[in-house]
């Protein structure tokens, strides 16, 4: 039987419980399609800062680097630990560690679902640059508390990191339906977007099977709202990648169902999973989180470690739940009732 190690950070909240709803539903997958996982869990999280003064230990990269893959849950609570020190001190650092360049979101509508929109058939898969750009982490305060205080945050746009993440949504764009979005502020941000436009027609010259299109970012916050099936694949910088993404979660019914996947793409260190939720301190424990974006994400993580089938399996029985109107809408739905729902139709669902 095929063995994958994976590393497990449930974090703080919410993801705790929705990280033991997805690891319940990777067992079912695993025992229907022949691979178990071996998890191994790490308590980093805010509440571990307030302990060690540390989100995670001094070794913490190297300990994760021997696993397949990564799954978090979800970290923060700002009432105790600022954001900036809880993204800083976890998140960003393993992303840039294993060159997890590549933030995939997948934006639709499962059936069942309501959103906001009176679209509903809509499709879309948003690629962020995961990285460098503007959360780089380059810049600085100087004569800080004083009427001169200077603030710099500095965003760094290199060639070879927008041209792979270019690359990468081409190669997404290729697979699905042939269309790509390029989205900068290159009427505004004379420098880094008109860079990343060029970058994007360069590109593209490679890739003659693709239709590619140039949208600034408010033009494309309006198209996601008014006209979403129009759209297929985005390719974004990170801040650009995480605003849309945001939006995309809204319009697909909430940040309940906003899986996510962080690609290593040349496989040199493992890729981490996770939904977007947040850690949401204020219905941690009450068991009322929506699990199912936590186990989008696991579908997402099978599909990167070859399990397409699996895969395919857990992202069926998620149809097939909010089908049957089992977390469609808040509240309506434990989280344990919600896991439950999954579990039993993919146990009934084929087999591979």
């Amino acid at each position: 039987m095929k063995t994958y190690n994976l590393a497990v950070i449930p974090g703080d909240g919410i993801g705790v419980h929705v990280t033991d709803a997805a690891m319940e539903v990777l067992d079912v997958a695993g025992a229907k399609f022949g691979f178990e996982m071996a998890k191994t869990s790490f308590p980093w999280s805010c509440e571990y800062y307030l302990e060690t003064g540390a989100m995670m230990p001094a070794d913490g990269i190297e300990t994760l680097r021997g696993f397949d893959a990564i799954y978090l849950g979800a970290v923060g609570w700002p009432e105790t630990v600022p954001d900036s020190v809880s993204l800083h001190g976890l998140l960003l650092p393993i992303r840039k560690a294993f060159n997890q360049y590549a933030n995939i979101r997948p934006h639709r509508l499962l059936p069942g679902i309501e959103g906001p929109l009176r679209a509903t058939g809509f499709d879309i898969l948003c690629i962020r640059e995961n990285t460098e750009g503007e959360y780089s982490g380059a810049g600085g305060r100087v004569h800080q508390g004083r009427e001169n205080e200077v603030a710099t945050e500095v965003a760094i746009f290199t060639r070879a990191g927008v041209e792979r993440i270019l690359r990468f949504g081409f190669e997404q764009a290729r697979a699905r339906r042939g269309h790509l979005t390029s989205v900068t502020k290159s009427n505004a941000q004379k420098y880094s977007m008109v860079f990343w436009d060029e970058m994007t027609d360069l590109v593209a010259k490679d890739y003659p099977d693709v239709t590619v299109s140039h949208m600034h970012i408010d033009a494309m916050a309006a198209k996601m709202v008014m006209a979403p099936q129009d759209l297929d694949v985005i390719v974004a910088s990170n801040l650009f990648g995480d605003i849309l993404t945001d939006l995309g979660a809204a319009i697909q019914g909430g940040l309940g169902f906003a899986a996510s996947a962080n690609i290593c793409p040349d496989r040199s260190g493992p890729s981490m999973f996770e939904p977007v939720h947040g850690s949401a301190p204020d219905i941690a424990g009450q068991n009322i989180a929506n699990p199912i974006a936590a186990i989008w994400s696991a579908a997402q993580m099978l599909e990167h470690l070859g399990e397409a089938a699996a895969s395919e399996a857990v992202m069926a029985a998620l149809e097939a739940t909010t089908r049957r109107g089992v977390g469609t809408r808040p509240g309506a739905s434990s989280t344990d009732e919600i896991t439950a729902a999954v579990k039993t139709a993919l146990s009934a669902g084929p087999q591979a």
